[in-house]
């Protein structure tokens, strides 16, 4: 069989829809047709400025963080504690036993760990590009 090849430097949505539908494909044969839904707690001032938030997904009983972000003015205050306990809260509502999250090394790792989430793996620094942690935290 003849393969073709292709390169992108630029977004292709249509192509990666494709991609992320075989994937789905192949996992509901495994794990049943569950479909991701999305989790997202943002908190705002009085303006509507946005102060921090946190965005995943619920999906096989995991709540899988995407990004969690808050702003300079309100690091040390306790928002992004606020910010995790809402949202997991959320994921066990809808049946969550853990929650999964990977950062990089200069940017929570101990963030995390002091919300119950254990490093389970870790890719080193390599010259200039940081190292990176992946961390779960069970709930069961």
């Amino acid at each position: 069989m003849h393969q073709e090849f292709s390169l992108f430097n630029e977004e292709n949505q249509p192509l990666f829809d494709e991609l992320v539908s075989g994937v789905r494909s192949f996992n509901h044969a495994h794990l049943g047709t569950e479909k991701a839904q999305p989790l997202l707690v943002c908190a705002k001032d009085d303006t509507g400025k946005l102060l921090g938030g946190i965005a995943g997904r619920t999906i096989y009983r995991q709540f899988l963080i995407e990004v969690l972000w808050v702003d300079d003015s309100c690091r040390q205050s306790g928002l992004g504690r606020e910010l995790m306990a809402k949202a997991e809260a959320a994921a066990r509502e809808r049946g969550c036993i853990a929650a999964q999250v990977d950062t990089l090394a200069f940017q929570a790792p101990g963030f995390y760990q002091k919300q119950g989430f254990d490093i389970i793996g870790e890719v080193p620094a390599i010259g200039d590009s940081p190292g990176r942690f992946f961390l779960l935290k069970r709930y069961l």
